[in-house]
């Protein structure tokens, strides 16, 4: 009798992806590459089993349209499969060490989005590139107009003090040979910051009709962009035992190193979405900015240390069932 495949580990790619398959005992009964347009196909003609893919471009595309043809998709953080690859690195090791990873009791693997929250991920993502793009404009005019010694405070809010001075016919600080392209560069920089303000409107409209944003909109600390992050990134918080997890994998905890029951803890180990993390940390000294706890408000010796272990951060210390996606 012919064994049949039950585990399938897929090394994802732009157009070739490789496949390595197992049956129930452990056996290697295929290994092959396929084509883009192969893959929906051959998989079509497999019985339901378990594929197991790394979390990277495309995956959760490929989690949906294999979980329609019946198999169990699971995804794997590209770091928990890479301790599997044994010797050389190449797609056929990538798929066999992904195969095995897959098929480990304690392994812990990603949600798979939805094309909404795929889509409420991508708004956040634009915004974030958006926002860098803002930053470097910015710089490279101040950086340009300090070279004519025309120095403003810092911060945006600033920068409409070096438009005046650039929509000024009668200020000749700045030589028309480069007046001409840094309002061109205002123009683009107008534009960008337009484009920041469209996106986050449909931030807010799309967390209007999300239980997850609305839930999260009431927590001290949590803005409209925060909230959405959490929606959109978020997708299953019910696999973290609890909000102390869940900032472990953000790299929100200390990053630990340790040997012979000798424990050191570090600086915070930055891992996960970083700006999922950025956001948590801006939401958080909001709160220790703009207000103080009752019992210490006036006193001459009240320290950040004493404001922030009197306020409640903005990350949840555990998951309720009303925060769920």
């Amino acid at each position: 009798m012919k064994e049949v495949i039950t585990t399938i580990g897929l090394d994802l790619g732009k157009k070739v992806f490789q496949v390595h398959g197992v049956d129930a005992a452990g056996r290697v009964r295929v290994r092959r590459s396929l084509r883009r347009a192969q893959m929906l196909g051959w998989f079509g003609k497999q019985q339901a089993c378990l594929v197991g893919m790394e979390a990277c471009a495309t995956a959760h595309y490929w989690g949906r349209e294999l979980s329609r043809l019946g198999h169990e998709v699971r995804l794997i953080a590209p770091a928990y499969a890479k301790a599997y690859v044994r010797r050389n690195k190449n797609d056929a090791a990538d798929a066999a060490a992904i195969c095995e990873a897959v098929s480990r009791p304690g392994m812990r693997f990603v949600a798979i989005k939805t094309a909404a929250q795929q889509a409420a991920s991508g708004l956040h993502r634009m915004r974030d590139l958006l926002r860098k793009q803002r930053t470097m404009l910015i710089n490279q005019l101040r950086g340009l107009m300090a070279e004519f010694g025309i120095v403003v405070a810092g911060g945006p809010q600033h920068v409409k003090d070096l438009l005046a001075v650039l929509a000024d016919p009668a200020d000749a600080r700045v030589p028309e040979l480069l007046r001409g392209p840094l309002l061109g560069l205002a123009q683009v920089l107008g534009d960008v910051e337009r484009r920041v303000a469209t996106l986050e409107r449909q931030i807010v409209a799309w967390g209007r009709g999300n239980a997850t944003y609305r839930h999260l909109i009431t927590v001290p600390g949590y803005g409209p962009i925060l909230a959405g992050a959490f929606a959109a990134f978020v997708v299953e918080p019910s696999t973290f035992r609890s909000g102390r997890d869940f900032s472990a994998s953000l790299g929100l905890v200390p990053r630990q190193e340790g040997t012979g029951g000798k424990l050191r803890l570090g600086s915070i180990s930055k891992r996960g979405n970083g700006y999922l993390r950025r956001l948590l940390v801006n939401g958080a000294m909001s709160i220790l900015n703009t207000a103080e706890p009752a019992r210490t408000r006036g006193s001459p010796g009240c320290s950040p240390a004493s404001r922030a272990s009197s306020w409640r951060w903005p990350w949840p210390t555990s998951w309720h069932g009303s925060a769920g996606p």
